[in-house]
């Protein structure tokens, strides 16, 4: 069966998308499908697969799966690019309202291939863990902006060992059995942070991560680290700018990412 396929990025968090709203792939199919077109050596090669499905509530429903096939409720990045893609289709206008597994996001793009998504307000923050990862300790935030993330303030944000440390953590007791995405945090100035991510379900840091920026900008500015709106340098070299409101503690409502998604190519596959 012959696909159509759009390929996004997103602050270099690439996606492979696709039109299913007539149903041509089965849900029992994504695991296998993500797999297989997001394989950088053997396929098209993405950070993760997302698919378009009609939804009985909003303008459309998107699934992501991550690279790995594992399942996600919500990805930032992903977010903005479904919104580009849904525009570019014709299936929406420029302001949407679209389903998650995590809840509904609106969207609105904007010029020079930005995309401001409004998220749903974060839960489960849990503030100043204390962690111990082969003989040092980190102090940790945890937060669930979407999908599970941990927040970590660092000085030398070049030199820490992303892949080492942040894979230890994704798999810590603490979050099992589901695990967690770890950021790991510089504080730049009063509203600019630099954010660097181990991503689960890549498995891998990764150039930028939607919901682990959220996550990291939302922390920092309930630490009184910076102001909000918060202006994010990815590992990329993207910026992305979040926004939110502090109702005194760890309530957070209106939460706001804005970044760019741009189309990188269009093609057909078979699958």
């Amino acid at each position: 069966m012959n696909i159509n396929f759009s390929k996004l990025t997103a602050a270099g968090n690439d996606f492979i998308l696709i039109d299913n709203r007539n149903n041509e792939i089965l849900e029992n199919e994504y695991e296998f499908l993500a797999k297989k077109l997001c394989n950088r050596k053997y396929s098209i090669g993405a950070d993760g697969l997302i698919l378009v499905e009609r939804s009985s509530y909003k303008d459309f429903k998107m699934k992501y799966l991550n690279s790995d096939g594992s399942h996600a409720s919500m990805c930032g990045n992903g977010g903005r690019s479904v919104a580009r893609f849904a525009y570019d289709l014709g299936v929406v206008d420029s302001k949407m309202v679209f389903e998650t597994d995590a809840g509904f996001v609106n969207a609105e793009i904007l010029p020079q291939n930005n995309v401001r998504l409004g998220l749903y307000d974060p839960k489960d923050i849990k503030l100043n863990m204390r962690v111990d990862v082969e003989a040092k300790e980190f102090n940790i935030d945890f937060i669930n902006t979407g999908v599970e993330h941990v927040v970590i303030f660092v000085d030398d944000i070049e030199n820490i060992d992303v892949l080492k440390y942040g894979k230890i953590i994704r798999y810590h007791k603490i979050f099992a059995p589901k695990g967690t995405n770890v950021n790991f945090v510089k504080v730049v100035s009063n509203n600019t942070l630099f954010v660097r991510t181990y991503e689960r379900g890549v498995e891998d840091e990764t150039l930028a991560c939607g919901t682990g920026i959220t996550a990291s900008g939302i922390i920092s500015v309930i630490k009184n680290f910076v102001k909000s709106p918060v202006s994010v340098v990815a590992r990329g070299g993207d910026m992305l700018s979040v926004s939110s409101n502090i109702m005194g503690g760890c309530k957070v409502t209106n939460v706001v990412l804005e970044g760019p998604a741009v189309v990188v190519f269009k093609g057909m596959i078979d699958i």
